[in-house]
């Protein structure tokens, strides 16, 4: 932060007891002088922003301005232009104040840190990071499925003979804890942690924080495994006898059923990137369904034997998927090709991805957590943790360090160093917000509620103009009335008293418009000119930077 005073007062007077500055007037009753001298800023203007900072934020590329009669269009896209611009500049600035940075575990010299225990960890952390290490011994009711709510704050635990309970686990405070008295298959929160939904037995349930049943929605019976679609309020939901359903819980309405026909469906997860849903099956195909077309999107055939589990991180660019053939999978959704292939001794029953992308695999009751599986090719672990029984549910912490693991005989909080993004979005997911900021934000919410007919593979089509339906129209159009309304209109020179509109003058108002557009063309052409030499400057100057890099088979050059 740079204080600059623009001027400095120099007061030139003889006597010692003159004590009037030049801030009261300009000349002192001595008759002594007032300087004011004035200096130059040595840092004008605002703080220059690195140029890769600005692009990072960077949303568009400008419009090319319409034709000046259309004064109103171009001012309203100048306009928009400018807010866009300072956006960008305002987002590059602020970005300096994120300076936290998602850390790793780091061993001593010819130390794995995956032989460094939970323990360990937790006394090595401060003591708010190590309270979050914990157990809870559960042998009743286990094994247990596990989610945390969007912000991250609220734990939700589901246990296979009937437990339910909401947990604010960094308070560690016991929200609702029930028990439905039959068996329960999978549980999630829904848009707050003031809902949530409970696969049971035979029916689907939604329960309020309180522990008090809401509704019982009979249409959606034998639920095997759920997803929440935040930015869309959808529930979906795949069932032992083969269907996958959407319930809107803004509205209370089934949005869609679909059979899939490809039997029990006990695997599922969601893309984070376009809310398309991942189902795997016994086959060993996974497939990608939406909530808009009765048939898959992309049938997939990722392993030999049964798919046992599905995680696609947040970006929407990978998929990782486990079998039966006790193999892991990496694969690139945007080609559907496969990059990456582990073979795991027990292979991998459950797997969740983290928002820095670290991969949880389940065997038996071992907990192993990789790191860059898709970029570059992983021999060992980077942590593992071993609980007691068979873990039935895996799930990182949003925004946290954590992963908890839903076992046999109750639950575990890991800490798991570089797991959660750092920097969260305020006006989004807030972990710390008050009850009346969220009562604020479920209402934005519901007013930008997408509509499930805009859930597609690609969602940034929703943005593109069809061309051909468009040029179909305009050419429906002039057949209809006869001519083309598109068509720019002769020049007629306006006709003007007093002598003005002689035939000499009409000719030279018509060739100063037809100047115009010529200017127009070649200022165009030039443009197109600069831009490619340009590109072409850029092209050669990257051949001659990696052509300059000296390489080891330059010895063999003659």
């Amino acid at each position: 932060m740079h204080l600059w005073v623009p001027f400095v007062t120099v007061t030139v007077c003889a006597s010692p007891f003159c004590s009037v500055t030049a801030a009261q007037v300009t000349k002192c009753p001595n008759n002594s002088t007032v300087v004011l001298i004035k200096k130059s800023d040595p840092f004008p203007g605002p703080a220059p922003i690195p140029e890769d900072r600005v692009q990072k934020f960077k949303r568009k590329e400008k419009l090319k301005k319409p034709h000046h009669k259309q004064y109103k269009l171009r001012d309203i896209i100048a306009r928009s232009e400018d807010a866009s611009e300072m956006a960008q500049k305002q987002a590059a600035r602020f970005d300096l104040l994120l300076p936290e940075e998602a850390g790793f575990l780091e061993g001593d010299e010819d130390e794995d840190t995956f032989t460094i225990s939970q323990e360990d960890i937790a006394d090595a952390v401060d003591i708010t990071s190590g309270a979050k290490y914990f157990n809870l011994k559960l042998s009743q009711f286990g094994p247990y499925r596990v989610d945390y709510s969007k912000t991250g704050r609220h734990l939700l635990l589901g246990g296979r003979r009937g437990h339910v309970a909401c947990i604010d686990w960094v308070s560690k405070q016991l929200m609702c804890e029930i028990n439905v008295m039959e068996s329960v298959n999978d549980v999630k929160w829904l848009h707050s942690e003031t809902m949530y939904a409970v696969a049971q037995k035979k029916w689907l349930y939604i329960y309020d924080s309180n522990g008090i049943e809401l509704h019982c929605i009979r249409k959606f019976n034998d639920v095997l495994r759920m997803q929440f679609l935040p930015y869309h309020f959808l529930l979906a939901t795949a069932s032992a006898t083969s269907f996958l359903q959407y319930l809107d819980v803004s509205v209370g309405k089934e949005v869609a059923a679909i059979c899939t026909k490809t039997g029990r469906l006990d695997v599922m997860c969601q893309n984070p990137y376009n809310a398309i849903i991942h189902l795997g099956h016994a086959n060993g195909t996974v497939t990608l369904w939406s909530p808009n077309q009765k048939e898959a999107l992309v049938k997939m055939l990722c392993h030999q034997g049964s798919v046992r589990s599905v995680a696609v991180d947040k970006t929407g660019t990978y998929m990782v998927t486990s079998g039966m053939d006790k193999k892991l999978k990496v694969y690139d959704i945007r080609a559907f090709k496969p990059l990456k292939s582990y073979f795991l001794p027990a292979g991998a029953s459950c797997l969740s991805l983290s928002q820095r992308g670290l991969l949880s695999a389940a065997t038996g009751d071992v907990v192993q957590i990789y790191k860059d599986v898709w970029s570059t090719p992983v021999t060992k672990p980077y942590m593992a943790h071993r609980v007691r029984g068979t873990v039935w549910g895996l799930h990182f912490c949003p925004f946290e360090d954590v992963l908890g693991v839903g076992y046999g005989e109750g639950f575990t909080s890991m800490l798991v160093p570089g797991a959660g993004e750092p920097n969260f979005d305020g006006l989004d997911a807030n972990p710390y917000r008050s009850a009346k900021q969220r009562q604020e934000w479920e209402v934005k919410a519901l007013l930008d509620k997408i509509q499930p007919d805009l859930i597609s593979l690609d969602p940034t089509a929703l943005a593109q103009v069809d061309q051909a339906t468009l040029a179909q129209r305009h050419q429906d159009r002039v057949e209809a009335l006869g001519f083309d309304p598109l068509a720019k209109e002769k020049f007629v020179p306006k006709f003007k008293k007093k002598g003005r509109s002689s035939a000499g003058a009409v000719e030279r108002r018509k060739k100063q418009v037809a100047h115009g557009e010529q200017r127009d063309i070649i200022r165009k052409g030039v443009e197109d000119k600069m831009k490619m030499e340009k590109e072409r400057r850029e092209r050669e100057q990257n051949v001659a930077t990696f052509s300059s890099q000296k390489s080891a088979l330059d010895r063999f050059k003659k």
